[in-house]
């Protein structure tokens, strides 16, 4: 058996007001083709599918062209809700998909065997059993107690976690018997794993009250083969593990991720142990962040000019001087170019110096949380009390992340 792990790919997704439905589609042709080429068994897609709950149709038509393409294949394919997707939607067409040998698991269901499924090998035989595990959302984690601190909160999240996975790989262990041969299991997340690594302007979501509640390696059962995570979106390895990965976003979701190299991760379960390997994704649309003074920006320009770059740019001004027409200069430095210049920051020192340095922040430049926070230092608010206010915001931040719009 050989799987192809990815995740995040975030379908309508925008850039500061551009629309990026070119590069997931062109995205999601090089996965069909590396599909074929690689010769892959299964596909295991672990969560934010879309950006948002409520997708668009363009975003819709992006996702079930290449499901079609996948199911002429052959091949399976396993998908699983994340903390972006609305479980109902996605879950919508799952008795059908299924026919197409694509299964989708938007929600925990109840019992842990109805997160199993056992996927045939090349001779249609059972050949591996996942555990598809979505975003476990603060429900099915934990019930609520009057006068819980947020440290009570966050034990029960990670116990639950914890005791989930055990039941669902318990469960698969049992399948594992009943079929009566040694076939791998492999498990699928969507969660935030202590040590993970992320940047700044990633999206990436505070996922439980309090906290982002991260996991240890010591919350998945050892009997697990591989683990497929999703959510972060830096390719890297868990604890140091091979075998406990996130395969990261294969796009680039802000100009903080530039200059990483995406990929998706290739398992290869021919011999003893899986054999992992990270396949690149091509670069669909080059971003750019351009730093300096106005010199250096110009600079920097003029090269990617003599290159005939269609890059989109973040220009950052650091000049010591206080640049003025500093948009107008630079629209003029790359018009008649095929680049486009997606956001400009300010930061000069001449007007830091003066106390006006958040003329040029915009809303861009924060979260609701750095809002909230703000609100609460513009009225003076105790510290003590901003503690419990804090507490209570990102309770009601969850609950609204969580509300699935699609749901009766």
């Amino acid at each position: 058996m050989k799987i192809l792990h990815t995740s995040d790919w975030h379908i309508g997704r925008t850039l500061y007001g551009r629309r990026r439905y070119d590069e997931h589609e062109a995205f999601l042709n090089w996965l069909a083709d590396v599909i074929e080429a690689e010769e892959i068994d299964a596909l295991l897609v672990c969560g934010d599918v879309f950006d948002n709950s409520t997708p668009s149709n363009r975003a819709q038509e992006l996702y079930y062209r290449f499901l079609c393409r996948a199911a002429s294949t052959g091949r399976s394919v396993v998908i699983t809700a994340g903390n972006h997707d609305s479980p109902s939607f996605l879950n919508a067409p799952k008795e059908l998909l299924k026919f197409l040998n694509i299964h989708v698991v938007g929600y925990a269901p109840g019992k842990p065997e109805q997160e199993l499924i056992v996927l045939p090998g090349r001779n249609r035989g059972p050949a591996m059993i996942v555990c598809a595990v979505p975003y476990l959302r603060d429900h099915d984690l934990r019930t609520s107690e009057a006068g819980e601190s947020t440290g009570d909160k966050e034990r029960k999240i990670v116990e639950g976690i914890r005791s989930h996975y055990r039941l669902v790989c318990e469960a698969a262990e049992r399948r594992r018997a009943e079929l009566g041969k040694p076939v791998p299991i492999v498990a699928m997340g969507h969660l935030f794993a202590a040590g993970g690594q992320t940047v700044d302007g990633d999206g990436v979501r505070e996922l439980y009250i309090g906290s982002l509640a991260q996991v240890g390696r010591d919350v998945f059962p050892d009997s697990l083969d591989y683990l497929a995570l999703g959510h972060l979106h830096i390719p890297q390895r868990v604890s140091g593990s091979d075998r406990v990965r996130y395969s990261g976003s294969p796009l680039p979701i802000g100009f903080g991720e530039s200059d990483q190299v995406k990929s998706v991760t290739l398992v290869d379960f021919s011999g003893a142990a899986p054999a992992v390997s990270m396949l690149p994704v091509p670069r669909f649309q080059e971003l750019k962040t351009l730093r300096g003074d106005w010199g250096t920006l110009a600079r920097k320009i003029g090269e990617l000019k003599a290159l005939d770059s269609r890059a989109w740019l973040e220009v950052v001004y650091e000049g010591s001087e206080i640049a003025s027409s500093l948009r107008t200069k630079l629209d003029e430095a790359v018009a008649g170019t095929a680049m486009e210049i997606l956001r400009v920051k300010n930061t000069r020192v001449m007007e830091k110096a003066l106390g006006a340095e958040n003329r040029e922040e915009s809303l861009d430049d924060l979260d609701v949380t750095d809002v909230f926070r703000r609100c609460l230092d513009a009225h003076e608010i105790p510290r003590e009390q901003c503690v419990v206010l804090m507490e209570a915001y990102r309770e009601i931040l969850v609950s609204l992340q969580e509300a699935d719009p699609q749901a009766e």
